[in-house]
């Protein structure tokens, strides 16, 4: 059976264990006694991490490019549907003001 580290306590640090002969000779020697404790290196992103932020990124791009599809597409069709109004309709006068929306074909 393998030897465990116990956890950690919530609250201040957990001192490693001294071994009882090395903790002797220091207090006998006067030497002090130095505790290496290892830090845990810092937590590696994971892959979905990456995947997630590159599928938002993707999905705003294309979601802005349909958004500037669409707004072409209704220039488009005001502009035929200007010119089919334009081409069809002679004069148009409201309140004795009158538009000419095409050029005469004969001068």
């Amino acid at each position: 059976m393998r030897h465990r580290e116990p956890p950690l306590p919530t609250v201040g640090i957990l001192a490693p264990h001294i071994p009882a002969d090395v903790y002797r000779r220091a207090q006998e020697t006067g030497q002090p006694i130095v505790l290496m404790h290892p830090v845990p290196a810092a937590p590696r992103r994971t892959a979905r991490t990456y995947l997630i932020t590159v599928a938002v990124v993707i999905a705003a791009g294309v979601g802005g490019m349909g958004l500037v599809v669409a707004f072409l597409a209704l220039l488009d069709i005001a502009a035929h549907t200007a010119m089919a109004i334009g081409g069809a309709a002679s004069p148009i006068g409201i309140g004795g003001i009158t538009l000419k929306l095409t050029r005469p074909k004969s001068k």
